[in-house]
């Protein structure tokens, strides 16, 4: 058995360096990488264009947790569990990391989440980030046994057992979900402290957030908004952290057009538009303070595995080179 190691510091962690640095804007991409209409996607190919990121140089690929199929919100994410397909995946990776986009943590026990991430990050030589949030799909809360209205409460209680667990031996602990005293331990513990990222409100209140967790993920807005926000985040953390980095992701949608110089349009929280106005938006995120950028191909017309290879050979190696004039707003849709 791994022997279990006492965390240190986040920025220990080789997932948290890989993708997040201050001033810096990496990409990330979001399983599954293809372009699918309605809510389910053929999942074909995924190993060889997770290993074909990895190889361009994306800093990491994310997984999400969709227990049941609810066909009104069109998205079934990667289909699979994501415990089973974070190994599948790793198995087939060697160096990007490797995050969830998020957990649900009302609808699983916290033991069971803290064992599975460690795990994880230990096998995969710490290429692990947890993203966490209290759920979105109302289907889903009865099918489990859970209160939709208690999933704040829920979370907050779920959140602070992973982290006893994963930062503390032999740790006695009580909620709601069960109880621990002392005479037992959870192993394996993480390689290095775990970065667990909050997804957008999960029902807390902004400073709470700034105080619990290791980043924050959010959604696209116009640029004046998301930099607004992004200022609003760093004080928060300042205040209750000073001097620590904790980076802020949002998520965007792209349907990256086969012209480069094509002019953007709107679509559900993104753009369609060629790969210029791509970089020269990427850019204005990274002068505004974004740090991670996790592409999501659903609403694509050409095929995922040549959008990737457009991105990876074209845009990645241009980020932080401002070429011309950025256009001043970014198409907005909802």
């Amino acid at each position: 058995m791994l022997k279990a190691r006492k965390a240190t510091s986040v920025n220990d962690s080789a997932s948290f360096r890989r993708m997040f640095a201050p001033d810096r804007l990496s990409l990330g991409v979001f399983f599954p990488i293809e372009a699918f209409e309605r809510d389910e996607p053929s999942m074909r190919d995924q190993p060889r264009l997770a290993r074909r990121a990895e190889e361009l140089g994306f800093a990491g690929l994310w997984t999400r947790d969709v227990p049941l199929r609810d066909p009104s919100f069109g998205d079934l994410g990667q289909v699979y569990d994501p415990w089973v397909w974070l190994g599948w995946i790793a198995a087939h990776t060697s160096r990007i990391a490797l995050a969830t986009g998020s957990i649900i943590l009302p609808l699983r026990h916290p033991l069971h989440t803290a064992k599975a991430s460690a795990s994880v990050d230990q096998l995969t030589g710490g290429r692990f980030v947890l993203g966490v949030a209290s759920g979105d799909r109302p289907v889903e809360f009865p099918a489990f046994g859970v209160d939709l209205h208690q999933r704040d409460v829920l979370f907050r209680e779920n959140l602070a057992m992973i982290r006893r667990v994963l930062t503390e031996e032999f740790p006695s602990v009580q909620s709601s979900y069960g109880a621990m005293t002392g005479t037992a331990d959870l192993v394996p513990k993480p390689v290095s402290r775990l970065p667990i990222l909050i997804t957008s409100s999960s029902r807390q209140s902004f400073e709470w957030i700034a105080e619990h967790a290791d980043g924050w993920i959010t959604y696209p807005r116009d640029l004046a908004r998301q930099a607004e926000l992004v200022a609003k985040w760093r004080a928060a953390v300042e205040a209750v952290s000073p001097g620590v980095f904790k980076p802020f992701v949002q998520s965007l949608y792209v349907d990256l057009a086969e012209e480069p110089a094509e002019p953007p349009r709107p679509l559900h929280l993104g753009f369609r538009a060629g790969r210029n106005f791509m970089l020269d938006f990427l850019n204005e995120l990274a002068g505004a303070g974004v740090n991670h950028v996790i592409l999501n191909f659903k609403y694509g017309r050409r095929a995922a595995g040549e959008v990737l290879e457009e991105i990876g050979r074209e845009v990645l190696p241009r980020l932080g080179k401002r070429e011309g004039t950025p256009p001043l707003k970014p198409p907005t849709a909802t």
